[in-house]
């Protein structure tokens, strides 16, 4: 069973397990617009389950729990059958598992979260994964994935908090802020398309991505995660001590900035030439070394 199955996580975990030749299940308040091969629905609510659903709940082996943070924490885990394993897909964890440890629900759990839109696939991508409570069924989910083409990488609920505030919450904020400070400097959007340079383009496909998004799912990476405010005011610190460096008018002071900030790539070379092929994409040509 995939709860939240008509959500974009819910769905592509859906067709996969479908593709593999499970029988799958969802469960939404609403019947889905389209059918999809392999897959069946049952009309309920998780939160409120009715004697259907916890029947099902306690009979499904998998139960993938693909829904938003606030549902989540209402919905009922001791429902589930004693040789079940539970899949979350938060984006947050540690609260989660705390979540777990007062329930104490039976059968095995795990979380994880991919870490790209779920539109783009899993081959070659990652998914990050928190094993709440360990079982036969947890790695061969795990397993599942990797076959699927996902890369599995293992944390803890901390951790994994940590490394999304840094990945996600930052990068959000970052490109939220950046479309947020262009549309203050009340330039004709026409006229920057026109003329925008390859980084600037780049910055405006993300603002267009993250805006174009459900609101949803970014309010939970900013305000579920305990470190996201951290990473907010260390982005907000940052911009304060670039514009303290320039109108100081030290340019001694920017080039240690500058380098200061270059700190935080692992590997300068691969993403060096990680940045000459996206800017040849944005410009149209196999061959860009603008790095404006």
């Amino acid at each position: 069973m995939v709860i939240g199955g008509s959500g974009e996580v819910g769905r592509l975990i859906a067709s996969l397990l479908a593709a593999d030749g499970d029988t799958v299940l969802t469960l939404d308040p609403v019947a889905p617009t389209t059918a999809s091969p392999g897959i069946d629905h049952l009309i309920g609510d998780i939160v409120h389950p009715d004697a259907e659903v916890r029947a099902v709940l306690r009979a499904t082996p998998l139960v993938v729990l693909a829904v938003p943070e606030s549902v989540a924490f209402e919905s009922e885990l001791t429902l589930l059958g004693a040789r079940s394993l539970l899949v979350e897909t938060l984006s947050v964890k540690s609260a989660f598992a705390q979540k777990v440890a007062g329930a104490d629900p039976p059968g095995s759990i795990v979380g994880i979260n991919p870490m790209f839109a779920p539109s783009l696939g899993m081959n070659g991508r990652p998914v990050a994964a928190v094993v709440h409570r360990g079982g036969g069924g947890v790695e061969d989910f795990l397993g599942r994935i990797s076959g699927w083409g996902g890369r599995v990488v293992r944390v803890d609920a901390d951790q994994h908090d940590r490394l999304a505030a840094a990945t996600q919450a930052l990068t959000h904020a970052t490109v939220l802020a950046f479309g947020s400070a262009l549309a203050k400097l009340e330039v004709d959007p026409r006229s920057i398309d026109s003329l925008a340079p390859p980084p600037a383009t780049t910055l405006l496909a993300l603002v267009d991505r993250v805006a174009s998004g459900e609101p949803e799912v970014y309010w939970d990476v900013q305000a579920g995660n305990p470190y996201a405010g951290r990473a907010r005011t260390a982005l907000a610190e940052s911009l304060r001590e670039l514009d303290e460096i320039v109108s100081s008018e030290s340019e001694t002071d920017f080039r240690s900035f500058v380098a200061q900030a270059g700190t935080a790539v692992p590997n300068h070379t691969a993403y060096q030439a990680l940045c000459t092929r996206l800017f040849g994409i944005v410009r149209g040509t196999a061959h860009e070394g603008d790095r404006s």
